[in-house]
């Protein structure tokens, strides 16, 4: 049994290894200034949400690996703690991994987050975003998001997040590009 394990795991990193650049090239050729990728993915609470639906309103679309890990859990109960203001700013907030839609609920129920967790379950939306990290039968949505705007044109590609700034860097760049809606 070790030996073939010890055979598969190679061929398996090689392999993986050999498709690393066309995602890369996949993932680098989503810009700012291009229409957001469509969706239609169900939602924790057995309801379906799609890109359109926030047609009108700026939107943080967030993808994270795994609901309820340390990490992600701080991602999301940075964005939780900061949604008044991101809702003051005009701002909804959507989370998106690979979880199922009852692992989503719970990780939503469990931290009290007020804003929805999408079930990617087939990878093929964090995959139009370049978010699909998958080697053989294991996916994960990489820790990405993007900032569209309410024509749903992407205006800032995070794909180098920390969690400890990345609330504060997303308000940061708010201010910048979205328009002040007590004005």
């Amino acid at each position: 049994m070790s030996k073939w394990l010890w055979l598969t795991v190679p061929v398996l990193l090689l392999f993986g290894s050999m498709l690393w650049p066309r995602a890369q090239l996949r993932a680098e050729s989503l810009q700012a200034g291009m229409p957001a990728p469509d969706f239609t993915l169900p939602d924790a609470q057995g309801g379906q949400r799609r890109l359109a639906d926030y047609r009108g309103e700026w939107l943080l679309l967030y993808f994270y690996p795994r609901a309820d890990t340390p990490v992600c859990t701080q991602e999301a109960c940075a964005f939780r703690d900061g949604y008044l203001e991101l809702r003051r700013l005009g701002v909804q907030v959507v989370g998106i991994s690979v979880d199922k839609p009852e692992v989503q609920r719970a990780f939503a129920t469990k931290h009290a987050l007020p804003f929805p967790l999408l079930s990617d379950a087939d990878g093929q939306t964090a995959r139009a975003y370049g978010s699909l990290w998958s080697l053989g039968p294991l996916r994960y949505a990489r820790r990405h998001s993007f900032l569209i705007d309410a024509q749903g044109r992407i205006v800032r590609i995070y794909r180098s997040v920390d969690v400890d700034t990345h609330y504060r860097q997303v308000l940061d760049d708010l201010t910048k590009v979205a328009p002040n809606p007590d004005e």
